[in-house]
Protein backbone atom coordinates (compact mmCIF):
# COMPACT_ATOMS: atom_id res chain seq x y z
CA UNK A 1 0.00 0.00 0.00
CA UNK A 2 2.68 2.60 0.84
CA UNK A 3 5.18 1.24 -1.98
CA UNK A 4 2.45 1.75 -4.25
CA UNK A 5 1.32 5.64 -2.49
CA UNK A 6 5.24 6.28 -2.89
CA UNK A 7 4.85 4.96 -6.77
CA UNK A 8 2.01 7.65 -7.47
CA UNK A 9 4.00 10.10 -5.84
CA UNK A 10 7.44 9.38 -8.23
CA UNK A 11 4.81 9.50 -11.20
CA UNK A 12 3.23 12.59 -10.41
CA UNK A 13 6.77 14.53 -9.28
CA UNK A 14 8.07 13.39 -12.85
CA UNK A 15 4.76 14.26 -14.68
CA UNK A 16 5.36 17.71 -13.02
CA UNK A 17 9.26 18.25 -14.01
CA UNK A 18 7.69 17.41 -17.65
CA UNK A 19 5.33 19.67 -17.45
CA UNK A 20 7.91 22.57 -16.35
CA UNK A 21 10.05 21.41 -18.81
CA UNK A 22 7.48 21.99 -21.49
CA UNK A 23 5.95 24.62 -19.91
CA UNK A 24 9.63 27.04 -20.50
CA UNK A 25 9.34 25.86 -24.01
CA UNK A 26 5.69 26.60 -24.92
CA UNK A 27 6.35 30.40 -22.46
CA UNK A 28 9.44 30.99 -25.21
CA UNK A 29 7.11 29.96 -28.38
CA UNK A 30 4.67 32.69 -27.32
CA UNK A 31 6.67 35.08 -25.98
CA UNK A 32 5.84 37.22 -28.83
CA UNK A 33 1.94 37.10 -28.50
CA UNK A 34 2.50 38.20 -25.31
CA UNK A 35 4.48 40.95 -26.07
CA UNK A 36 2.16 42.29 -28.65
CA UNK A 37 -0.86 41.80 -25.67
CA UNK A 38 1.00 43.86 -23.38
CA UNK A 39 1.25 46.46 -25.30
CA UNK A 40 -2.45 46.23 -26.98
CA UNK A 41 -3.29 46.08 -23.22
CA UNK A 42 -1.45 48.69 -22.25
CA UNK A 43 -2.74 51.31 -24.92
CA UNK A 44 -6.56 49.80 -23.88
CA UNK A 45 -6.29 50.44 -20.24
CA UNK A 46 -4.54 53.77 -20.32
CA UNK A 47 -7.00 57.16 -20.61
CA UNK A 48 -9.31 56.46 -17.93
CA UNK A 49 -9.47 58.94 -14.89
CA UNK A 50 -6.80 58.11 -12.38
CA UNK A 51 -9.36 56.03 -9.68
CA UNK A 52 -10.79 54.25 -12.35
CA UNK A 53 -7.53 52.67 -14.11
CA UNK A 54 -7.42 49.70 -11.83
CA UNK A 55 -10.99 48.48 -11.64
CA UNK A 56 -11.35 48.60 -15.24
CA UNK A 57 -8.14 46.88 -15.65
CA UNK A 58 -9.48 44.19 -13.38
CA UNK A 59 -12.94 43.72 -15.46
CA UNK A 60 -10.52 43.05 -18.23
CA UNK A 61 -8.47 40.49 -16.77
CA UNK A 62 -11.56 38.87 -15.78
CA UNK A 63 -12.76 38.93 -19.30
CA UNK A 64 -9.40 37.37 -20.59
CA UNK A 65 -10.06 34.38 -18.00
CA UNK A 66 -13.25 33.66 -19.05
CA UNK A 67 -12.02 33.92 -22.83
CA UNK A 68 -9.25 31.17 -21.63
CA UNK A 69 -12.31 29.26 -20.21
CA UNK A 70 -13.95 28.98 -23.66
CA UNK A 71 -11.12 28.47 -25.75
CA UNK A 72 -9.25 25.59 -23.85
CA UNK A 73 -11.61 23.24 -23.77
CA UNK A 74 -12.10 23.93 -27.56
CA UNK A 75 -8.28 23.30 -28.11
CA UNK A 76 -7.96 20.12 -25.86
CA UNK A 77 -11.11 18.48 -27.93
CA UNK A 78 -9.19 19.57 -31.61
CA UNK A 79 -5.98 18.38 -30.11
CA UNK A 80 -7.62 14.93 -29.10
CA UNK A 81 -10.23 14.47 -32.12
CA UNK A 82 -8.82 16.28 -35.14
CA UNK A 83 -5.07 16.65 -34.02
CA UNK A 84 -4.45 17.50 -38.02
CA UNK A 85 -6.41 20.80 -37.41
CA UNK A 86 -3.46 22.79 -35.15
CA UNK A 87 -0.68 22.96 -37.59
CA UNK A 88 -3.87 24.63 -39.99
CA UNK A 89 -4.98 26.99 -37.68
CA UNK A 90 -1.07 28.05 -36.24
CA UNK A 91 -1.04 28.32 -39.99
CA UNK A 92 -3.90 30.76 -39.60
CA UNK A 93 -3.11 32.83 -36.67
CA UNK A 94 0.25 33.26 -38.65
CA UNK A 95 -0.66 34.65 -41.86
CA UNK A 96 -3.12 37.17 -38.81
CA UNK A 97 0.27 38.17 -36.75
CA UNK A 98 1.86 38.48 -40.18
CA UNK A 99 -0.78 40.97 -41.61
CA UNK A 100 -0.74 42.83 -38.09
CA UNK A 101 3.15 43.17 -38.28
CA UNK A 102 3.26 44.12 -42.06
CA UNK A 103 0.29 46.44 -41.52
CA UNK A 104 2.23 48.37 -38.76
CA UNK A 105 5.30 48.82 -40.29
CA UNK A 106 3.23 50.14 -43.08
CA UNK A 107 1.67 52.56 -40.86
CA UNK A 108 5.19 53.98 -39.76
CA UNK A 109 6.66 54.25 -42.86
CA UNK A 110 3.06 55.53 -44.73
CA UNK A 111 2.04 58.82 -42.94
CA UNK A 112 -1.70 58.83 -42.24
CA UNK A 113 -4.18 60.08 -40.18
CA UNK A 114 -4.47 58.67 -36.98
CA UNK A 115 -7.85 58.02 -35.67
CA UNK A 116 -8.19 59.73 -32.07
CA UNK A 117 -9.39 57.68 -29.21
CA UNK A 118 -11.82 58.67 -26.97
CA UNK A 119 -10.23 59.37 -23.38
CA UNK A 120 -12.12 59.98 -20.07
CA UNK A 121 -12.05 63.32 -18.89
CA UNK A 122 -13.73 64.74 -15.83
CA UNK A 123 -16.23 67.23 -17.36
CA UNK A 124 -18.02 63.82 -18.27
CA UNK A 125 -21.14 62.69 -16.62
CA UNK A 126 -21.08 59.72 -14.65
CA UNK A 127 -23.29 58.20 -17.01
CA UNK A 128 -20.68 59.08 -20.29
CA UNK A 129 -18.09 57.66 -18.07
CA UNK A 130 -19.28 54.55 -17.06
CA UNK A 131 -20.84 54.04 -21.02
CA UNK A 132 -17.13 54.62 -22.43
CA UNK A 133 -15.49 52.52 -19.61
CA UNK A 134 -17.76 49.60 -20.86
CA UNK A 135 -17.17 50.38 -25.09
CA UNK A 136 -13.62 50.36 -24.19
CA UNK A 137 -13.85 46.94 -21.78
CA UNK A 138 -15.92 45.12 -24.38
CA UNK A 139 -13.21 45.99 -26.87
CA UNK A 140 -10.14 44.84 -24.86
CA UNK A 141 -11.78 41.50 -24.33
CA UNK A 142 -12.57 41.13 -27.80
CA UNK A 143 -9.18 42.18 -28.41
CA UNK A 144 -7.86 39.69 -25.75
CA UNK A 145 -10.09 36.57 -27.24
CA UNK A 146 -7.96 36.85 -30.77
CA UNK A 147 -5.14 37.34 -28.51
CA UNK A 148 -5.48 34.43 -26.52
CA UNK A 149 -6.38 32.26 -29.09
CA UNK A 150 -3.17 32.63 -30.62
CA UNK A 151 -1.43 31.91 -27.53
CA UNK A 152 -3.04 28.96 -26.54
CA UNK A 153 -2.56 27.07 -30.39
CA UNK A 154 0.70 28.23 -30.43
CA UNK A 155 1.35 26.53 -26.88
CA UNK A 156 -0.58 23.79 -27.71
CA UNK A 157 1.82 23.38 -30.71
CA UNK A 158 4.45 22.61 -28.74
CA UNK A 159 3.34 19.56 -27.13
CA UNK A 160 1.35 17.97 -30.01
CA UNK A 161 2.31 14.15 -29.47
CA UNK A 162 2.19 14.14 -25.46
CA UNK A 163 0.01 12.60 -23.83
CA UNK A 164 -3.55 14.50 -23.11
CA UNK A 165 -3.02 15.47 -19.43
CA UNK A 166 0.37 17.05 -20.14
CA UNK A 167 -1.07 19.11 -22.88
CA UNK A 168 -3.99 20.44 -20.82
CA UNK A 169 -1.54 21.10 -17.49
CA UNK A 170 1.43 22.51 -19.77
CA UNK A 171 -1.10 24.96 -22.04
CA UNK A 172 -3.10 25.83 -19.51
CA UNK A 173 0.12 26.88 -16.80
CA UNK A 174 0.93 29.22 -20.13
CA UNK A 175 -2.78 30.50 -20.11
CA UNK A 176 -2.44 31.07 -16.62
CA UNK A 177 0.84 32.78 -16.35
CA UNK A 178 -0.04 34.64 -19.58
CA UNK A 179 -2.95 36.47 -17.86
CA UNK A 180 -1.49 37.00 -14.65
CA UNK A 181 2.27 38.11 -16.12
CA UNK A 182 0.64 40.47 -18.95
CA UNK A 183 -2.46 41.99 -16.45
CA UNK A 184 0.23 42.70 -13.87
CA UNK A 185 2.88 44.41 -15.93
CA UNK A 186 -0.16 46.23 -17.61
CA UNK A 187 -1.21 47.72 -14.27
CA UNK A 188 2.22 48.71 -12.94
CA UNK A 189 2.88 50.48 -16.59
CA UNK A 190 -0.63 52.40 -16.36
CA UNK A 191 0.42 53.46 -12.56
CA UNK A 192 3.54 54.98 -13.83
CA UNK A 193 2.28 58.46 -14.47
CA UNK A 194 0.20 58.50 -11.32
CA UNK A 195 3.35 56.95 -9.43
CA UNK A 196 5.45 59.91 -10.73
CA UNK A 197 2.65 62.67 -9.74
CA UNK A 198 2.80 61.46 -6.00
CA UNK A 199 6.81 61.19 -5.99
CA UNK A 200 6.38 65.04 -6.96
CA UNK A 201 4.22 65.84 -4.33
CA UNK A 202 6.09 63.93 -1.67
CA UNK A 203 9.59 65.83 -1.65
CA UNK A 204 10.46 69.10 -3.50
CA UNK A 205 14.25 67.16 -3.73
CA UNK A 206 15.86 67.58 -7.25
CA UNK A 207 16.20 63.97 -6.96
CA UNK A 208 12.83 62.97 -6.42
CA UNK A 209 11.40 65.38 -8.58
CA UNK A 210 13.84 63.57 -11.34
CA UNK A 211 12.52 60.30 -10.45
CA UNK A 212 8.60 61.69 -10.96
CA UNK A 213 9.02 64.09 -13.90
CA UNK A 214 11.30 60.46 -15.73
CA UNK A 215 8.07 58.73 -14.74
CA UNK A 216 5.25 60.75 -15.82
CA UNK A 217 6.99 61.51 -19.13
CA UNK A 218 8.52 58.09 -19.12
CA UNK A 219 4.76 55.87 -19.95
CA UNK A 220 4.22 57.34 -23.07
CA UNK A 221 7.65 56.33 -24.43
CA UNK A 222 7.22 52.57 -22.88
CA UNK A 223 4.35 52.43 -24.43
CA UNK A 224 5.44 53.41 -27.94
CA UNK A 225 8.45 51.35 -27.41
CA UNK A 226 6.37 48.56 -26.65
CA UNK A 227 4.70 48.99 -30.05
CA UNK A 228 7.90 48.38 -31.68
CA UNK A 229 8.87 45.46 -29.71
CA UNK A 230 5.44 43.91 -30.37
CA UNK A 231 5.58 44.46 -34.15
CA UNK A 232 9.01 43.14 -34.27
CA UNK A 233 8.34 39.82 -32.23
CA UNK A 234 4.65 39.27 -34.15
CA UNK A 235 6.33 39.18 -37.34
CA UNK A 236 9.25 36.30 -35.62
CA UNK A 237 6.86 34.34 -34.40
CA UNK A 238 4.60 34.29 -37.31
CA UNK A 239 7.85 33.48 -39.35
CA UNK A 240 9.05 31.02 -37.12
CA UNK A 241 5.32 28.98 -37.59
CA UNK A 242 5.77 29.65 -41.60
CA UNK A 243 9.27 28.23 -41.80
CA UNK A 244 8.41 25.14 -39.25
CA UNK A 245 5.04 24.20 -40.88
CA UNK A 246 4.59 25.50 -44.43
CA UNK A 247 7.01 22.71 -46.37
CA UNK A 248 7.49 24.95 -49.77
CA UNK A 249 8.60 27.89 -46.86
CA UNK A 250 10.81 25.24 -44.83
CA UNK A 251 12.94 24.14 -47.98
CA UNK A 252 13.00 27.62 -49.03
CA UNK A 253 15.34 28.44 -46.60
CA UNK A 254 16.83 25.69 -44.91
CA UNK A 255 19.75 25.95 -47.18
CA UNK A 256 20.16 30.36 -46.54
CA UNK A 257 23.57 30.83 -44.68
CA UNK A 258 22.35 33.57 -42.24
CA UNK A 259 20.72 33.49 -38.20
CA UNK A 260 17.45 31.74 -37.99
CA UNK A 261 16.35 34.83 -36.45
CA UNK A 262 17.01 36.99 -39.82
CA UNK A 263 15.28 34.09 -42.29
CA UNK A 264 11.77 34.04 -39.92
CA UNK A 265 11.88 37.91 -39.52
CA UNK A 266 12.03 38.17 -43.30
CA UNK A 267 9.60 35.60 -43.77
CA UNK A 268 6.91 37.27 -41.24
CA UNK A 269 7.38 40.71 -43.30
CA UNK A 270 7.11 38.86 -46.36
CA UNK A 271 4.33 37.30 -46.24
CA UNK A 272 2.65 39.72 -43.89
CA UNK A 273 3.11 42.81 -46.91
CA UNK A 274 1.60 39.81 -49.39
CA UNK A 275 -1.40 39.32 -46.99
CA UNK A 276 -1.59 43.70 -46.34
CA UNK A 277 -1.81 43.92 -50.32
CA UNK A 278 -4.55 41.46 -50.73
CA UNK A 279 -6.25 42.96 -47.74
CA UNK A 280 -6.29 46.27 -49.63
CA UNK A 281 -7.03 45.35 -53.00
CA UNK A 282 -10.17 43.36 -51.27
CA UNK A 283 -11.22 46.66 -49.22
CA UNK A 284 -10.61 48.64 -52.44
CA UNK A 285 -12.87 46.71 -54.44
CA UNK A 286 -16.00 46.53 -52.00
CA UNK A 287 -15.61 50.26 -52.14
CA UNK A 288 -15.52 50.84 -55.72
CA UNK A 289 -18.43 48.59 -56.11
Amino acid sequence: MASGFFALLDDITALMDDVAVMGKVATKKTAGILGDDLVVNAEKASGFLASREIPVLWAITKGSFLNKLIILPLAFLLSAFIPAAIPLILIGGALYLAYEGAEKVFEMIVPHKHKEVEQVSATMSQEEIVALEKTKVKSAIVTDFILSLEIIIIALGTVMGKAILEQILVVSFVAVVATIGVYGIVALIVRMDDAGFRLKKMSNKPFVQGVGNGLVKGLPLVIKSLGYIGTVALLLVAGGIFVHYIDFVHHLVEDIAIPSIVVEFSAGLLIGFVVLLAVMLVKKMIKSN
